[in-house]
């Protein structure tokens, strides 16, 4: 069916912006929720994100087997990742083979029949890294963007709340 991808740098507006693009399908919709509530402030977080969402998601916490998780849903679903970014941070400190999962977690975004959006950052608008893991994530982040940009049906691109639709349109 159709994959969109939703970019963007932190508080841009893109989980919001995808929820709401996600909603316009009827319901059910799965949540594919890849944060790890390590401190008060993380559990914050994931609770305003809950909040928000109106009856009808499905929340599926999936912080490292991501792929088993989107071929375990029902054909149809309408599903959202949200994000990409902190399930590809869990598996670089988790030492996992970066490009054997990530090409994996693309193939199951992408063969999912219905509607997926996938939420990731846009890492690359900043500073170089000043150490070796911050700058390997970076790269990483940007070569897993890019495989799913290519496999996107749309990639939306968000700046302060406001969607650009870089690829094709919303879903």
């Amino acid at each position: 069916m159709a994959l969109t991808l939703v970019l963007g740098g932190a508080r841009s507006g893109k989980s919001l912006h995808a929820e709401t693009l996600l909603a316009q399908r009827p319901s059910p919709w799965s949540y594919i929720a890849t944060a790890q509530a390590w401190d008060s402030e993380m559990e914050e977080r994931i609770a305003q994100h809950r909040a928000r969402r109106a009856a009808g998601w499905q929340t599926l916490d999936a912080p490292h087997d991501l792929a088993a998780t989107l071929k375990a849903l029902p054909p149809g679903r309408p599903v959202l990742v949200d994000c990409l970014t902190l399930w590809l941070s869990n598996r670089l400190l988790a030492e996992a083979d970066l490009a054997t999962e990530s090409a994996a977690m693309v193939e199951a975004l992408a063969s999912h029949d219905g509607p997926v959006i996938a939420v990731s950052n846009e890492v690359g608008l900043s500073i170089v890294p000043d150490n070796a893991l911050a700058r390997r994530f970076r790269d990483a982040q940007g070569r897993l963007n890019q495989q799913v940009a290519a496999r996107a049906d749309s990639v939306v691109f968000m700046v302060a709340g406001l969607p650009l639709f870089v690829k094709g349109s919303a879903l």
